[in-house]
């Protein structure tokens, strides 16, 4: 579920010829550890500049929740490219939750179709001068991603099939950084440092520089991971596979409001 969307840009470039020119680039010329923990501390930042921010980031001023439908078992996302299918999968989902709400339209993109409904927070009390919020229910097409048997909860491992764009860096890089806007992760701040591109052979790969900022409880700095999250898309399947690493670590904290390294 997303409150609120990542932000710090429009889009990701999408002149390929550029990207293909940088695509050896590492993340050696990644900030220092002062800026880094600057950025992560920054309660306005998180992502660089040309992440890429899904349209209801930009468009929606009041609060809304988003998901993704699930199958039956609630174990993986759906992907149609029938707009009935999916119109029947979204209606049992709303049908089964705590807070349903009431249809109000549908729209689709190349990604996915989405189910917007208003829903009814009456009973809940910590809303009362907003008694209602749009929801958003998407489910994505299969020309676009398919997420079968993807588990979730795993940083590692098989993360589904994009099938659109086969040999274009900018495809994979957007459904990664869109995939990361739904990620959510148990630390105090979280922020996305660079995004990447590259090769790994024939096939495409993209990577997140993230940095998490772990409370180690009262009296104590906080712990700063830096990690790398990595994917790679196969030329020949289209399959996509993660793996995420924590490459260091140190320690920081907020002294009167600015953001230190610890000795």
């Amino acid at each position: 579920m997303l409150i609120a969307a990542a932000c710090g840009g429009s889009g990701a470039p999408t002149d390929e010829t550029t990207n293909e020119t940088k695509i050896a680039e590492s993340f050696s010329q990644a900030l220092s550890d002062a800026e880094i923990v600057a950025l992560a501390y920054d309660p306005d930042y998180f992502a660089p500049a040309g992440f890429f921010v899904d349209d209801r980031a930009e468009t929606t001023i009041r609060s809304y929740s988003l998901h993704h439908v699930l199958d039956e078992s609630n174990s993986y996302e759906l992907c149609t490219n029938d707009l009935v299918e999916a119109q029947a999968w979204e209606q049992a989902d709303n049908d089964s939750r705590a807070v349903s709400g009431y249809y109000v339209t549908s729209i689709e993109n190349e990604r996915y179709f989405e189910f917007v409904r208003e829903l009814d927070y009456t009973q809940d009390l910590g809303n009362i001068t907003e008694p209602t919020s749009p929801g958003y229910a998407r489910v994505f097409k299969c020309d676009y991603a398919d997420r079968n048997g993807v588990d979730r909860n795993m940083l590692d491992g098989y993360s589904g099939m994009l099938t659109a764009d086969a040999g274009a860096t900018t495809s994979l890089r957007e459904f990664i950084e869109y995939l990361w806007q739904f990620r959510f992760f148990n630390v105090q701040r979280k922020a996305v440092i660079e995004s990447q591109s590259s090769r790994v052979g024939d096939d495409l790969a993209h990577t997140l520089l993230l940095a998490f900022v772990v409370n180690q409880g009262s009296g104590h700095c906080d712990r700063v991971d830096i990690n790398e999250w990595r994917f790679t898309r196969s030329s020949a399947s289209g399959e996509v596979t993660r793996d995420f690493e924590t490459i260091r670590s140190f320690e920081a904290q907020l002294v009167e409001g600015v953001p230190q390294i610890c000795d």
